[in-house]
Formats: structure tokens, C-alpha cells, sequence
């Protein structure tokens, strides 16, 4: 009876998915964080691009809309580059993900390379036993007799 494959490093490799796992969702979060970032980033710049093209097709500004205005696009224009600032930011940690997730994926690629060659190994190992088992049987089972 053959016994069965047993890796002994099954655990470590167990550590090392969960770990790739983590790492996958946390880089997840960083895209879904960019992504808003940037939808926020150009949600900003099509307001200030409207407000600016609505206040020039104005035929008549006031001196106290003129005020509101550029208090209000000097607002936008900040919002604008602190968003470019917290984007960069997230992009950063976005990397950082990425580099994490790829070195966590290689640790788990050399336990699993590793396991398959051990099970390889068992088995042809499995099959050489069987096989010298089978020959024994066979030269036990026809010897000529012994007179």
C-alpha cells in the first residue's frame, strides 16, 4: 500500500496564500482609492471649466459677483491641487501594494514549485517501490525448483 504525499511545508504555504490574498485586496483598495481620486480630480475641473465659461457668457458683472467668483475658483484651483497632492499620495501607496503583492506571489510560486516537485518525487519514488515489490513477486513466485 503506498502511503500518501504529505509536504511538510503545507502550512508555510498556507501562510503565504493568506498572505498573497491580503495582498491582492489591500492593492484593490489602493486602485478603488485612485480611481475615486481621479473621478473627484476631473469632477473639479469640469465645475471650474463650467463656472468660467458661464461667468464669461455674462454680459454684465457686478463688482461683488466679480468677488464671488474669484473667491470661488481660487477655491477650486487649491481643491484641485490638494486632490493632485492626495492622488499622488494614493498612487504611492498603490505601488507599494503592487511591489508587496509580487513579491508575496513569488514567496508562494517557490512553495508551490517546490511542493509539486515533492509530490513528483513521491510518486516516481511510489512507483520504483512498487515496481521492485512486483519484481520480487515475480522472481519468488518463478524460481525453478530446487531439487
Amino acid at each position: 500500500m503506498a502511503k500518501p504525499f504529505r509536504f511538510n511545508l503545507e502550512r508555510v504555504l498556507d501562510v503565504r496564500t493568506q498572505l498573497e490574498e491580503r495582498s491582492k485586496m489591500e492593492l484593490g483598495k489602493a486602485m478603488a482609492a485612485c480611481t475615486v481620486k481621479e473621478r473627484e480630480i476631473h469632477r473639479l475641473e469640469n465645475e471650474k471649466n463650467a463656472r468660467e465659461s458661464s461667468m464669461s457668457q455674462k454680459p454684465v458683472v457686478t463688482p461683488e459677483e466679480l468677488w464671488l467668483w474669484q473667491a470661488y475658483r481660487s477655491r477650486l484651483i487649491d481643491d484641485i491641487r490638494q486632490a493632485h497632492v492626495q492622488l499622488a499620495a494614493l498612487e504611492e501607496v498603490r505601488e507599494r501594494c503592487r511591489r508587496t503583492l509580487v513579491t508575496r506571489s513569488k514567496d508562494k510560486k517557490l512553495l508551490d514549485k517546490l511542493k509539486s516537485n515533492k509530490a513528483e518525487r513521491h510518486a516516481q519514488e511510489e512507483r520504483l517501490a512498487e515496481q521492485n515489490e512486483n519484481d520480487d513477486m515475480a522472481s519468488i513466485r518463478y524460481q525453478p525448483p530446487v531439487v
